[in-house]
């Protein structure tokens, strides 16, 4: 058997701007404009999040807006509801993702069908009816179903109508897809209906889903580990760690050493290693919530940046605010701005300025803040405008 070759060192620096590139914040409009731009950028991230925090943009419109920069949140209406190209499932968090990536979700699906799903086993064979006959006479919201009793909750975010459970569990087993959403009211219809099927596609077998979860990562990443590639899905671990040994094999990846990353092991494929300059002229707001930054290990790794969600932390607590969202020049993160959009009033709010890692430093931070208050602009319009 032959040795596996010996981890190539990269610095931060490369691993850094081989994110970037993967992430495609390494330009300014790299996906074009209006639906179809919406389309290729969730094909190419593989996802993008779904949160309900309203503080200022959701993070689905925020996510996206930080790669298309005329995007407008009709464009989403359209690839949703109208082109079908993106659809909403869990990865791992409710997301949207391509609607050609949808066999590799019907796994699951199926699964949850067969075997019940354990945040909605309360779920009644009468309420399930209940919404079925509803669902088959028309797309509908939970706001269509006036005659519920209400019942406790057995956790925070759980609805009080047994309705909206029951459509939920449909969602979940792929019976019921979501085919439209205003702010997060979602409206519900017929899977099969929504995308025009007879009936829905044939699964992907386990090894092609083994597949699909690494070449997403290592598109939408650059340089993966296993921690990586199955964020919060640590039952895939097993079978994509021997897909890649058996890609090592062939050449197909090499195996990288980031400095700093200690023993864990990284991969990327050789002609990702060639050299990517990033303009400091490129000045992003992310959302906490963005590809970039919700794997906060690798964020900190890669970036030196310790992100802190403190939404859910007391005011006395928190160090960057209650929505800090890290801001990106070039390819160093300087900044956290807790930002709030104050609607009524028509601007948003700054909560709280932090400098952090290079922005920590004086030499040239006014040319820095000036390049973040221009960006500040351009993101309090889309903030505003509906």
């Amino acid at each position: 058997m032959p040795r596996a070759p010996k981890p190539l060192l990269i610095p931060t620096t490369q691993a850094r701007q081989i994110w970037l590139r993967a992430q495609r914040l390494d330009t300014r409009a790299p996906f074009g404009e209006g639906a179809q731009a919406v389309t290729d950028a969730v094909a190419h991230l593989g996802y993008v999040q779904i949160d309900t925090i309203n503080v200022i943009e959701r993070c689905h419109h925020h996510i996206l807006f930080s790669r298309i920069p005329s995007y407008r949140r009709a464009d989403l209406r359209q690839a949703q509801s109208v082109d079908k190209s993106v659809f909403e499932y869990w990865t791992h968090a409710l997301s949207y993702v391509p609607s050609n990536d949808f066999r590799f979700f019907l796994p699951a699906m199926r699964e949850h069908k067969r075997e019940g799903h354990n945040w909605y086993a309360s779920v009644t064979l009468a309420d399930t009816r209940k919404v079925m006959r509803l669902l088959r006479a028309g797309a509908l919201t939970i706001r269509d179903i006036e005659d519920d009793v209400l019942i406790e909750k057995e956790h925070l975010w759980q609805s009080r109508k047994p309705s909206k459970r029951a459509l939920q569990l449909a969602f979940y087993t792929g019976v019921a897809t979501i085919s439209a959403r205003q702010g997060m009211l979602k409206t519900y219809d017929l899977m099969t209906r929504h995308f025009g099927w007879d009936k829905l596609p044939k699964p992907a077998s386990a090894k092609e889903i083994t597949a699909y979860l690494l070449d997403r990562a290592l598109r939408s990443q650059g340089v993966v580990s296993l921690d990586s590639i199955c964020h919060l899905d640590a039952p895939s671990k097993k079978a994509v760690a021997s897909l890649v040994a058996s890609r090592v094999r062939r050449g197909e990846l090499v195996p990288v050493a980031i400095e700093g990353a200690g023993k864990q092991e990284h991969w990327t494929a050789p002609a990702t290693l060639e050299p990517a300059e990033i303009s400091s002229d490129l000045v992003h707001i992310l959302s906490p919530f963005d590809p970039l930054i919700i794997q906060r290990k690798r964020t900190n790794l890669i970036f030196g940046y310790n992100h802190l969600f403190e939404a859910y932390v007391p005011k006395a607590k928190r160090k960057l605010g209650y929505f800090a969202l890290p801001v990106l020049v070039g390819d160093e993160i300087v900044a956290a701005l807790d930002l709030k959009t104050d609607r009524q009033a028509k601007k948003v709010l700054m909560q709280k300025w932090t400098w952090v890692g290079q922005g920590k430093k004086t030499a040239g931070r006014k040319e820095l803040k000036r390049k973040i208050e221009e960006e500040l602009d351009r993101f309090e319009r889309f903030q505003l405008d509906e």
